[in-house]
């Protein structure tokens, strides 16, 4: 296993909440996947797994040292649920082609939830 690179990210749930508030779907469908859109909007408090999701997506970004932009767009990370509840992303489009060009096998992440914040890490990992 070789790590091709690793990110953290630390969001304001009040911020994500407040960005829900002002431009609704217009914000939420520019960041989110329909399958995030579903879960989060299922939960007691939506806007403290959006949030989570978002750190989730800026922590993937930093792992593979491309931000957000021409090679990786939010909508590209898909962060899924694992049947033990523990949180998985899928790549897709410009994000996926990133992934394989450079020979990322597996992104590993881990995402927690505090009273204000969301944090998320990233690793991206390489075939040996």
């Amino acid at each position: 296993m070789v790590i091709f690179g690793i990110g953290i990210d630390v969001t304001e749930i009040d911020r994500i909440e407040d960005m829900i508030e002002r431009l609704g779907e217009r914000f939420t469908q520019r960041i989110f996947t329909q399958e995030e859109r579903d879960y989060c909007e299922s939960q007691k408090a939506p806007a403290v797994h959006f949030a989570g999701r978002f750190a989730v997506k800026e922590a993937v970004a930093k792992a593979l040292g491309t931000g957000i932009g021409k090679d990786l767009a939010f909508i590209d990370v898909n962060v899924r649920r694992a049947a033990s509840g523990a949180p998985k992303v899928e790549l897709t489009g410009d994000g996926k082609a990133f992934m394989e060009r450079r020979g990322i096998r597996q992104i590993m992440v881990s995402l927690t939830h505090a009273k204000h914040y969301a944090a998320a890490n990233a690793i991206a990992i390489c075939a040996d």
